[in-house]
């Protein structure tokens, strides 16, 4: 299977309200330049059976990503924390990171047009902003982040949140196939393609924490980040405990968890 850019059907989504602080049309910032040349270079790699559906959440929902790095991703950060690719109720419906949508939407003031992968598996429609799906993870994430920050500015003051990996693989069931599952022949050129743009993303941000969220994703900054220098370079690489309800450990008190863990990085909250 290769991954083919559509062309973006936009439709207007709850919550475009909003005024979002955009850059100038002539005016791509460095992390949204990024962002296209990692999903073009997607677009080259092909992927094989039990995989049948490929989303790049970096192009139909462009739109509302790049609402989210212009307004939060200013840097420095603290802490960069690194998810591992888009869950079908999240980041595939609002572009944004473990984003679900009522806290994309109403906590973090974004909207915008999301379009639809050009071609769609019959179980994992893409609605955008009019998901009624909500995502476990990201609720529990940024539910986190709203009752202990209280105000998206202040949460992004310190913090950003990326995913490694843009791509959301599905089976022919609909099931999740995530990156880690990938045949080696596969796996190689889309890590080497993301390690790439995770690198550069810290360069750019220069957090002094970047924290994987989960085992695969702290290996994948701790590859990515090999042999930096500097003041570029992280001080402190580490991970918290992913918020999948499929992880038991984060179903027994994950908010208490991850205070613990980041404590546990340097950072106080």
């Amino acid at each position: 299977m290769r991954i083919v850019a559509p062309t973006v059907c936009a439709r207007d989504a709850r919550g475009t309200g909003y005024t979002l602080p955009m850059a100038p049309p002539d005016e791509t910032s460095p992390l949204m330049a990024l962002a296209d040349e990692l999903a073009a270079s997607l677009e080259r790699l092909h992927f094989s059976p039990p995989v049948t559906h490929v989303y790049n959440t970096l192009v139909y929902a462009r739109a509302p990503y790049e609402a989210y790095v212009t307004r939060y991703a200013v840097p420095p950060k603290e802490v960069l924390l690194v998810g591992m690719n888009p869950g079908p109720w999240g980041m595939a419906q609002t572009g944004v990171p473990f984003g679900e949508v009522s806290l994309v939407r109403d906590w973090m003031g974004i909207g915008g047009p999301v379009g639809r992968p050009p071609v769609e598996h019959r179980a994992r429609r893409i609605d955008g902003f009019e998901c009624v799906r909500s995502e476990v993870s990201g609720r529990r994430l940024w539910g986190w982040a709203r009752d202990t920050f209280k105000t998206p500015e202040a949460f992004f003051a310190r913090f950003f949140v990326v995913n490694y990996c843009p791509l959301l693989f599905l089976e022919d069931s609909g099931r999740n196939r995530t990156p880690d599952k990938l045949p080696a022949a596969e796996q190689a050129p889309l890590l080497a393609l993301c390690d790439g743009a995770l690198r550069r993303t810290v360069e750019l941000l220069r957090p002094r924490v970047v924290a994987g969220v989960g085992r695969f994703a702290q290996k994948r900054i701790e590859e990515a980040c090999k042999g930096m220098t500097g003041p570029e370079a992280p001080a402190t690489i580490g991970r918290i405990t992913h918020p999948s309800p499929a992880n038991p450990a984060a179903n027994r008190g994950w908010e208490d968890l991850v205070k613990s863990e980041l404590t546990s990085l340097g950072v106080e909250l």
